[in-house]
């Protein structure tokens, strides 16, 4: 063999080697785009999703949308991650009531606390929106903005959930989180917005979810500024400020984002102003709620619920065509099966 056939053989053996490695990158990068939401089963919901997401980003498509105005909104508990039995933030309130009882001796025998400490839970929800109230005033204020949100992230990185025995952030829903990122590969700008405690979330949205703090909506207590050894420092009051819930997110919409939606996505009654507020816009729009019916895997509930009731919007969801998930049937798999 000549050295100019070694050279030709040479060349040829490293371009077949080139091509190679190109056709594989080139399907591992089809297998990994081809489905932007592998953990939905396929089926109307899936596809309902998909088809609002291609006409809304399709350049010169009737029903396109600027990124700028390509805003969609979250609830968080229930639609992200699990409620079941409680909301998280209530399971924190009580442990932070546990925590706090050694310096308060008159909870022993004070309502709703004493029932905090004596584990009778039935007894705490039986107090109504006004003891819930009172426990969230006194186990989240009193401190820092910074100091707050250590003992969240403290919290989280050890407290688990009585069922699944995982922890929290480990209970978000893994299609839920398919999602979020298939929307932010087209152009979509996310908002959490909760009832639950806007810095509650704020510590641990990011890490999570891929929303930052700037982007999370919640219900807050008031705070006020002021020095302590000479340190300017935020310090948290027992008195609410806003609550983010029903009727009072549509006004969040307007007042924190400015913007209307084009897509809003909710599980309960709470969220049902939110859907409603999103989809009544001009041009496309996009409604879905999270319909919990996988008691296997999750928990069912929907009308009946004192937690997360879905009764009012589910009626509505037929009558205003927005999408319905079907837990059980429309998700493959509900939790990831890492740590997010």
């Amino acid at each position: 063999m000549n050295q100019l056939s070694g050279i030709r053989l040479t060349f040829y053996g490293y371009r077949s080697i080139l091509c190679f490695l190109l056709l594989s990158f080139s399907m591992v990068t089809h297998a990994r785009t081809a489905d932007p939401l592998p953990s939905w089963n396929s089926g109307p919901v899936k596809t309902a999703i998909v088809k609002f997401v291609k006409e809304t980003t399709q350049k010169g498509g009737r029903h396109f949308i600027a990124p700028a105005k390509r805003i969609a909104v979250f609830d968080n508990d229930g639609t992200l991650w699990s409620e079941q039995p409680l909301y998280v933030q209530l399971a924190f309130a009580l442990d932070r009531v546990k925590a706090l009882s050694p310096r308060h001796p008159e909870w022993k025998d004070t309502e709703p606390f004493k029932s905090v400490l004596d584990g009778d839970l039935k007894a705490v929800m039986a107090g109504g929106e006004r003891a819930l109230l009172e426990l969230v005033m006194a186990s989240h204020a009193g401190m820092t903005t910074e100091e707050f949100a250590q003992i969240v992230k403290d919290w989280l990185a050890e407290a688990k959930h009585p069922k699944h025995n995982r922890r929290y952030t480990e209970l978000v829903y893994q299609p839920m989180l398919e999602l979020l990122a298939y929307l932010r590969g087209k152009g979509f700008k996310m908002y959490i917005l909760s009832g639950g405690g806007i810095e509650f979330m704020r510590p641990w949205t990011e890490k999570v979810y891929g929303i930052p703090p700037e982007q999370v909506i919640g219900s807050s207590i008031k705070t006020k500024f002021e020095f302590q050894g000479g340190k300017p420092v935020l310090m948290r009051l027992p008195e609410v400020d806003f609550i983010d819930d029903k009727d009072g997110k549509p006004v969040a919409i307007n007042k924190f984002i400015g913007h209307r939606p084009i897509a809003a996505f909710g599980n309960s009654d709470g969220d049902l102003q939110m859907l409603q507020w999103t989809t009544a816009g001009d041009g496309p729009r996009f409604g879905l709620l999270v319909h919990h019916t996988d008691d296997k895997r999750e928990t069912a509930y929907d009308r009946q619920s004192s937690i997360g009731r879905l009764d009012k919007a589910l009626d509505e969801a037929g009558q205003k065509g927005w999408t319905v998930v079907d837990m059980k049937k429309d998700w493959k798999r509900i939790f990831p099966l890492k740590k997010p």
